[in-house]
């Protein structure tokens, strides 16, 4: 389309471009309604095949009706690729969150994330990128109702904040986590357009978007690598369900269905099933990379030196392998490092094809068939039984933590006797099955069943809230994309697990990324300043020489922190608070220690207020949820009601993770927050 402004009613002729566009996607799914494979298709498998493609298709199709179908435009001063010849018309194109093409194959929404559309979000005054004009969107309710135009090459224009972009970041928060596809910064882009051969960590405090920047990744790689990962398959990790319900449908808006959401306890949950928990000391040991050292040694002592020649009878000849060349076999085996499974399962081979060698110096002239036939034999089959025999990598984990003496003669030199003993089980079971496994439990029995057999990759995996892993979960993760590659997302500062990392240099090597690239975020846009300001208080404490999250939005009048005379009052304070903010629009979090939750719920009820746990999502008619400072982290709301600040710093093991708990809670708000507290404020709020 020319570059050219019409001479009509700008909002007017948007709105229509609008309906014609939406019109054209209906076509376009209408048109994959109607194909017709029943005379395409060679049998019933082929058809089931294309049919879930064709289904699929109809799905990404849809045209979400409260979900604009394009936020923006370009007017490019050139035809994009050609030559700049003076006085050529540029061309048009509208930025959306899908393609969108006409009956005659021409584009009337371009996706976000084709390379034409990228100078929406990089373009600027001093780096045009031959974009002459760029205008953004306002919608209400699905409805076009407002535009902004930047003149980049205009030099009488000056720069300004755009009033829509800073509307859409503040809009009222209800339902799941919305994508921000259409307030993409530039340092945010660089980071989604990230090359999938490389892995990313993006370092960034509340409110810079990290977890949506690592969706949109997603959604990009998806886009540029279609094929590639179609075959090996996308993953994101989240620390708990609530969240990934939370984030789960910003993918699909963005018409992405094919990605797989799970915690790191869903990822080794196949195992065993986890009915107990640790006390935290243990945890931190269970969850040390040592324990896969510990683990290697246990499995690797299964390998006995053979005692006995291996004699294999076929007809009437009898061949005979030494037992010091089986040892041999084995000692190469073990040198190798193979996975334990792969090694258990070359061995027979290797003493068959010893038996071959002594068949053709006899001058026989046996081939492949017999040495298969070979390594079948029972002779064969009994000596790897006693010399590399079959391990069961539960029962494995179960013996090392019940079995002091089998745990210290593996663990010798790696863990000291104390931790030895914090380890073992209490009350010892009998059986996997009987065990009460704990959750770091089940990441040593996913260790040790990696060390039998190569656990399957995927060819790219995000990882948010990474800053809460173990070494050991790490590793999980790390064996789930050891051929593909990783965004890691998280903050330093919210690490509330008492193995939470030290640095990402740590966690890069133990999820084995070394190369990865770290980016790090700084500017805030959901965190009014004041409230940010606040909560950086916190960080010399929690993480000395972090960098404080600047926000870009002044808000005044978001923060108040209102101190209750008894404690007796601080439940009636709590819920009139959170009567005040529901006169405003958008969602309520009540955020408390997991010790006052119980009080809180009968307060509320009392009050007549409904409320919601986390992960239900919020509508219109019910938009206070009541959360626990556990399940906090990730989550947002318009106005957040954080009650008694101690309570949440002591319900912690320590005084740090107390302050990283408190961090988390008192940034959740996007446009106000209240904090009502009876005992002492800690310290460093000062």
């Amino acid at each position: 389309m020319p570059a050219h402004e019409d001479s009509s009613n700008p909002l007017v002729r948007e709105r229509a471009h609008l309906a014609a566009s939406r019109a054209a996607l209906r076509a376009m799914r209408e048109d994959v309604q109607a194909l017709d494979i029943r005379d395409v298709t060679a049998n019933w498998v082929n058809a089931a095949v294309l049919q879930a493609q064709i289904d699929d298709r109809i799905k990404a199709l849809a045209d979400l009706s409260h979900t604009p179908l394009f936020f923006g435009r370009l007017d490019y001063l050139h035809v994009v690729g050609a030559e700049k010849a003076e006085g050529t018309e540029g061309e048009r194109f509208y930025i959306g969150r899908r393609h969108v093409h006409d009956a005659h194959g021409d584009p009337m929404v371009i996706d976000w994330r084709a390379p034409v559309s990228q100078p929406f979000y990089q373009a600027s005054r001093n780096n045009p990128l031959d974009v002459d004009h760029r205008r953004r969107f306002g919608y209400t309710g699905g409805e076009l109702t407002a535009y902004e135009d930047e003149h980049l090459t205009d030099p009488a224009e000056t720069e300004q904040t755009s009033k829509l972009l800073q509307a859409e970041i503040e809009r009222p928060r209800v339902g799941p986590m919305r994508d921000i596809v259409a307030t993409i910064q530039p340092e945010q882009d660089e980071i989604v357009r990230s090359d999938l051969g490389g892995t990313v960590c993006v370092q960034g405090g509340p409110g810079t978007g990290k977890t949506a920047v690592g969706l949109h990744r997603v959604a990009y790689l998806l886009y540029a690598h279609r094929e590639r990962l179609a075959r090996t398959g996308t993953l994101v990790v989240g620390p708990n369900r609530s969240f990934l319900h939370y984030i789960e449908q910003v993918l699909p808006a963005l018409g992405e269905l094919e990605v797989q959401q799970a915690t790191v306890e869903d990822l080794v949950a196949a195992r065993v099933e986890v009915r107990s928990t640790d006390e935290a000391a243990a945890a931190v040991i269970k969850g040390d990379a040592r324990m896969a050292e510990v683990l290697r040694r246990a499995i690797r002592s299964h390998v006995t030196p053979p005692t006995e020649p291996v004699v294999v009878v076929r007809g009437s000849r009898r061949w005979r392998v030494p037992a010091y060349e089986v040892e041999e076999m084995a000692g190469e085996l073990l040198a190798r490092d193979m996975r334990y499974g792969a090694a258990h399962e070359a061995l027979p081979q290797r003493i068959a094809h010893a038996v071959l060698v002594r068949m053709e110096e006899a001058g026989e002239a046996p081939d492949d068939r017999v040495q298969n036939a070979v390594a079948r034999n029972p002779a064969v089959k009994a000596a790897v039984k006693a010399v590399w025999p079959a391990v069961e990598p539960a029962k494995l984990v179960l013996r090392l933590l019940t079995d002091a003496e089998f745990l210290a003669a593996h663990a010798e030199g790696i863990l000291t006797g104390d931790e030895q003993k914090r380890i073992l089980m209490a009350r010892p079971a009998r059986s996997v099955k009987s065990a009460k496994w704990t959750a770091a439990d089940a990441v040593l029995i996913d260790e040790a069943t990696d060390l039998v057999a190569r656990t399957h990759s995927l060819g790219h995996v995000v990882i948010d809230e990474a800053q809460d892993l173990s070494p050991m979960q790490y590793r999980a993760v790390g064996r789930r994309c050891s051929t593909g590659s990783a965004t890691v997302l998280g903050d330093l500062a919210q690490g509330t697990t008492p193995w939470s990392t030290g640095s990402w240099e740590q966690a890069l090597f133990h999820l084995g990324k070394t190369d990865a690239v770290v980016e790090e975020l700084t500017a805030g846009f959901r965190v009014p300043r004041e409230v940010i300001a606040y909560a950086s208080r916190l960080l010399p404490s929690i993480s000395p020489g972090l960098a404080p999250v600047e926000s870009v939005r002044e808000t005044p009048g978001s923060l108040a922190v209102r101190e209750v005379t008894t404690a007796g009052e601080l439940d009636t304070a709590v819920v009139a608070a959170c009567g005040e903010s529901l006169r405003h629009e958008g969602s309520i979090g009540l955020i408390a220690a997991d010790a006052r939750i119980p009080a809180l719920a009968a307060a509320l009820e009392a009050a007549g207020h409904a409320y919601l746990s986390p992960g239900e999502e919020t509508t219109a008619a019910s938009r206070l949820t009541l959360v626990p400072t556990s399940l906090a982290k990730g989550l947002e709301y318009d106005y957040v009601v954080l009650d008694e600040p101690a309570a949440v710093v002591d319900g912690e093991p320590d005084e740090r993770t107390g302050l990283r708990r408190l961090y988390v809670a008192l940034t959740r708000a996007v446009s106000g927050l209240v904090v009502l507290h009876a005992a002492p404020l800690p310290e460093q709020l000062g």
